[in-house]
């Protein structure tokens, strides 16, 4: 249970201090250090609660704890002062301090209310020590016990810290109209206006949700994600799904939480980015939980303490379920996909639709074209699959013992080998991919290729086979980013062998810049 100790009003303070020339403080502890804050803004002193940690945060605040019904923002003193962490003990406390938006700072222990003279307190421009001077406003000298208590600026704190916390606290009635658009905003269902509609789902322990009518369908994890080079770290690939290329986003890397290896228990969320276009993107979760019909009652706005990270802006609103003890942020798909990752796969989904009815056109060209297949040389990385014309392959050959290094080459060549007599300087493709590097093995091989006159080798895993691929089952591959799209155009989807190969193309795999480097090298 939490026990809290009542302050006196800021108004009996202010009456006291008054009548005479004493202020009171409380005073605690942080490290080794002693502060002392007035007593007018300190609402309450708590043990610290259970919160709810908020991905993409500051590093100072602990998470966001249910106070009787009000979302707290919980922030450590040890975090903010850059003091070595320590667990919580049972002297552990949370200073409850309001400028306009309450606030919990955690101590390390609350000494003693005390009264103190206005001559017993010193400027503290002249102290030197682990705590900037500016945060300070003034230095008590020689009370209970110590010979220095140093009175800490809370709403320059709060200030420094956490830019607009003073600016949301000061249009908190604008903050709670805003909260209520946002809520109107995701189209809740039911039999009264005032009930959302939610679909819930974890992400490394915390609760999130959206609004149902944005969820077209919630899926498994396939056997078979299709990374693609150099993408964005937060979009994990493509899958198949119903006919159509369809991006996955990972939201544990969006919001900058720790990786796990997939699993049978993850699902993806199809969201739809922008309604009526119809524009989805698969949005990766830990687990789906359930759907939640909440009163607006229980919906508060997101603590103004957060709104200066624009990374965290998705969420939007906190829905406090079981009497607060059961906290679930709620995610706005519009903000959501303000987000950058959201941004690199509306790309993919805005050409879809384009580039399908293109390929479609195509086909019907080209249905009574001789030799529709193409051929491709298909040959792996890690565990991808990627595809060049046959005709852009010059030869392939075994990787050397040793590739000879070449005097102030660019970085990018490995070295050069002796090809029947021509210099040929040769690449990693791992490296080149941004893949990790590996350990030369007899599998691998050298593609050669002639990219803009220049005879080139590149270092693959394998070279798999040479494959005739229909014409219909290649498409456009989705714009992950302007490199990838540069690299990749196409993908060829056989669908039924549970195969998808991305198609290079061979004239990009070399900049205009890496190109004259190279030709340069081999003068």
């Amino acid at each position: 249970m939490t026990t809290t100790v009542e302050m006196p009003a800021g108004g009996a303070v202010a009456d006291q201090a008054a009548q005479t020339d004493a202020r009171q403080f409380v005073t605690f502890s942080v490290g080794n250090e002693v502060f002392a804050v007035p007593m007018a803004p300190v609402r309450e002193i708590i043990r610290v609660p259970d919160v709810v940690r908020v991905p993409l945060s500051p590093p100072s605040l602990e998470g966001l704890a249910n106070l009787r019904g009000l979302v707290l923002p919980v922030i450590s003193l040890r975090q903010l002062f850059r003091f070595p962490e320590r667990e919580y003990d049972d002297a552990t406390r949370a200073l409850v301090i309001d400028f306009g938006s309450p606030a919990g700072f955690v101590v390390d222990r609350v000494a003693s209310v005390i009264t103190v003279e206005l001559d017993q307190i010193e400027n503290a421009a002249a102290i030197q020590g682990t705590i900037d001077s500016d945060l300070l406003l003034g230095v008590i000298k020689n009370v209970g016990g110590h010979e220095m208590v140093m009175i800490l600026d809370f709403a320059r704190l709060i200030k420094t810290e956490f830019a607009t916390l003073e600016r949301h606290a000061a249009q908190s009635t604008a903050t709670v109209a805003q909260g209520a658009a946002v809520q109107t905003g995701l189209n809740t269902v039911g039999d009264s206006s005032d009930e959302l509609q939610l679909v819930s789902f974890e992400v490394a322990g915390q609760e999130y949700a959206v609004a149902i009518e944005r969820v077209q369908e919630i899926v498994q994890v396939p056997e078979q994600i299709i990374h693609v080079p150099k993408s964005a770290s937060h979009v994990l690939g493509v899958i198949t799904l119903r006919q159509r290329l369809l991006p996955l986003v990972s939201l544990r890397r969006m919001f900058e939480l720790p990786m796990e290896a997939l699993s049978e228990h993850n699902r993806i969320v199809v969201v739809s980015l922008s309604g009526a276009d119809h524009l989805t993107v698969g949005v990766v979760t830990d687990t789906v939980n359930e759907v939640l019909r909440v009163n607006n009652r229980i919906v508060e706005p997101m603590p103004a303490l957060l709104a200066r990270h624009e990374d965290v802006a998705e969420i939007t609103d906190i829905c406090r379920l079981n009497d607060g003890k059961r906290l679930v942020s709620i995610i706005s798909a519009e903000k959501m996909f303000a987000h950058r990752a959201f941004h690199e796969a509306a790309a993919v989904v805005n050409e879809l639709r384009k580039e399908h009815e293109e390929a479609e056109q195509a086909v019907e060209t080209t249905q009574n074209v001789v030799g529709e297949d193409e051929q491709m040389v298909v040959f792996r990385l890690v565990k991808e699959e990627f595809g060049v014309p046959i005709e852009s392959v010059q030869e392939i050959v075994r990787v050397p013992e040793q590739l000879t290094h070449v005097p102030k080459a660019p970085s990018f060549i490995e070295g050069v080998i002796n090809l029947r007599g021509t210099v040929l300087p040769v690449i990693d493709q791992r490296r080149r991919f941004g893949l990790p590097s590996m350990e030369r093995n007899d599998r691998q091989r050298i593609m050669v290729f002639t990219i803009n006159g220049v005879h080139t080798g590149f270092i693959v895993d394998s070279v798999s086979e040479v494959l005739k691929i229909p014409h219909q089952a290649i498409e456009e591959a989705p714009h992950l980013s302007d490199e990838t799209s540069r690299l990749i155009r196409r993908v060829a989807n056989l669908q039924k062998q549970k195969r998808m190969i991305l198609l290079l193309d061979i004239d990009k795999l070399l900049e205009g810049g890496e190109m004259k480097a190279l030709k340069q090298a081999l003068q």
